[in-house]
């Protein structure tokens, strides 16, 4: 039999599978802790908005995932995933393979850890130049910068976006 949190993981990639950042969004607690290569930490609402970006984007890029190896327990589970779509940037194919580590508070996971090749990931996304330098802190931290702004960006769209009609003339 399935433990309740194996069931939370499985539920959080099939809504991915679909690009439903808000079936994904449900699986984690309130002041969920998220953080990868990429993203080193994020907490809470930060966390879902970089889920309802990346699931914003899916379809455009191709995205495609498969998950294996899903286990919990009572403490912790972990997942093996695999995504595969095209670098936006660069129009370059990707194939990342991801290990997850999550821990669970009221049956949603509380912590979501995503590790990844950081490396093997630029050299697929950026080609020669992250092949190259996808080991260096500099053209790290700048990839970095560079999704943290995005994300911000796209955190204040949303937000905006959620406002429109709140304004005093529309108070009647």
């Amino acid at each position: 039999m399935t433990h309740p949190h194996a069931a939370c993981i499985e539920a959080f990639y099939e809504a991915f599978s679909r690009f439903d950042a808000e079936g994904m969004s449900r699986c984690y607690t309130d002041d969920v802790r998220f953080s990868d290569p990429v993203f080193p930490d994020l907490r809470g609402e930060a966390a879902r908005d970089m889920w309802r970006m990346l699931c914003a984007r899916g379809g455009d890029v191709g995205l495609r995932i498969e998950v294996s190896g899903v286990f919990a327990d009572a403490a912790a589970g972990r997942a093996h995933w695999e995504a595969w779509y095209t670098f936006s940037v660069t129009g370059r194919a990707v194939h990342n393979r991801i290990d997850a580590t999550f821990t669970f508070r009221d049956g949603r996971i509380a912590t979501h850890r995503d590790a990844f090749d950081l490396w093997r990931w630029t050299g697929m996304a950026l080609g020669p130049v992250g092949r190259l330098f996808g080991w260096a802190p500099p053209l790290q931290n700048t990839l970095r910068r560079r999704a943290g702004a995005d994300l911000t960006k796209f955190s204040r769209r949303r937000a905006d976006a959620s406002h429109v009609g709140d304004g005093p003339a529309n108070s009647r």
